[in-house]
């Protein structure tokens, strides 16, 4: 009997060819779609701009029907409001750069797919994402490992997926390239062969966080002081949700050299700025962490960091600190490494653990 695999459908490119690939494959493939946002809103939303909407809920119902598997939509506003957008907003009032991607992909899209694919009896859930699973046998533990693609690698934005649904995840797309998926695209004759990537978050397609967070968290826009790193005053800010660290642009600041975000200070309504030499960090703490390879870390060890999804990796030594990790970076590191944003460490191209940068401290 051939393996039943409920496959987590967007509307995508990237997801429809992994469903093809698994029917292809001689899988029993079975498509659901979450639908985390109301019709009213979606359907004001142009479909080039985001995912999740009513009319990708649309394109991945025609695209199962293209395939000849079965299709499904998700009711999942609820739990997508409470976890994902709540969490972002709750973020910057605290000074934080939040990573909702990350969130989403084990709760909601690997949490909720995967209870109903066990209610269907599947054996598997299949997402469209660029990585790749492993198994140690030594350690007996499943792993993420980057994609073959390094301009699509999503292993950062999975980095919290738990033993369990490691277990149970199929990656069709790790192994491939994006070219190589529009191809195939093609080669089927999938409708969204040439649908264009959605590139801004999708509770927020027109990319106005500022709008969205003010009309969400209308308290974290109250005016502050801009002060330096003595507490000289300099100016006044518009609210400490409209600033992320390393910021440089929209400061209105008027200073002989440019001035950047170094700290965000809620319980005093201060943003802390100063100049590009003090804005490099020697290390940072990292919380909540969720081990991947590894089960944990009782000795210091040699790894690389990403410390933005797109950015580069970075050498550091770990150091165990109680619940949290001491990351110590070889060189004094210049503005990516910002409070509520992910670190995800890696061995070569093994993801061994990841967790949220809770402190920063400056060369």
């Amino acid at each position: 009997m051939s393996e039943t695999v409920v496959v987590a459908m967007s509307g995508g490119v990237d997801s429809s060819v992994a469903a093809a690939l698994l029917r292809d494959a001689g899988c029993r493939v079975i498509g659901m779609t979450l639908k985390t946002w109301p019709k009213e809103l979606c359907d004001t939303v142009p479909k080039a701009q985001t995912c999740c909407s009513t009319r990708d809920i649309e394109d991945a119902r025609a695209v199962a029907q293209q395939l000849g598997i079965p299709f499904y939509v998700v009711e999942a506003a609820k739990e997508f409001k409470s976890n994902v957008m709540d969490y972002f907003v709750e973020g910057y009032t605290h000074g934080w750069t939040p990573n909702p991607c990350v969130v989403c992909n084990r709760q909601i899209k690997c949490g909720i797919l995967l209870d109903r694919a066990r209610e269907l009896g599947a054996q598997w859930l299949a997402t469209g994402h660029y990585a790749r699973v492993g198994f140690d046998q030594g350690r007996r533990r499943y792993f993420l490992k980057e994609a073959v693609d390094p301009n699509k690698d999503q292993s950062y934005v999975l980095y919290q997926l738990t033993q369990d649904q490691l277990s149970r995840l199929k990656l069709p797309l790790g192994d491939k390239t994006k070219s190589e998926v529009r191809e195939a695209a093609r080669k089927a004759g999938l409708k969204v062969a040439e649908k264009p990537e959605s590139m801004e978050l999708c509770f927020i397609p027109d990319g106005d966080t500022k709008g969205f967070l003010r009309a969400r968290a209308p308290e974290a826009f109250q005016p502050g002081q801009i002060v330096n790193r003595q507490g000289r005053v300099l100016g006044t800010h518009q609210g400490i949700a409209a600033y992320t660290v390393g910021q440089r642009r929209g400061l209105g600041v008027a200073h002989p050299t440019p001035l950047y975000v170094l700290e965000i200070d809620p319980s005093a309504n201060r943003v802390i700025v100063g100049e590009e030499e003090e804005l490099k960090a020697s290390f940072c703490q990292v919380r909540e962490l969720a081990w991947g390879a590894i089960p944990g870390l009782k000795e210091p060890m040699e790894a690389s960091v990403k410390i933005r999804y797109r950015s580069g990796k970075l050498p550091v030594r770990l150091v165990p600190d109680g619940p949290r990790l001491r990351v110590e970076f070889k060189e004094p590191v210049g503005g990516g490494v910002t409070p509520g944003q992910a670190a995800v460490f890696y061995d070569g191209d093994i993801v061994l653990a990841g967790g949220w940068i809770e402190k920063t401290v400056r060369a």
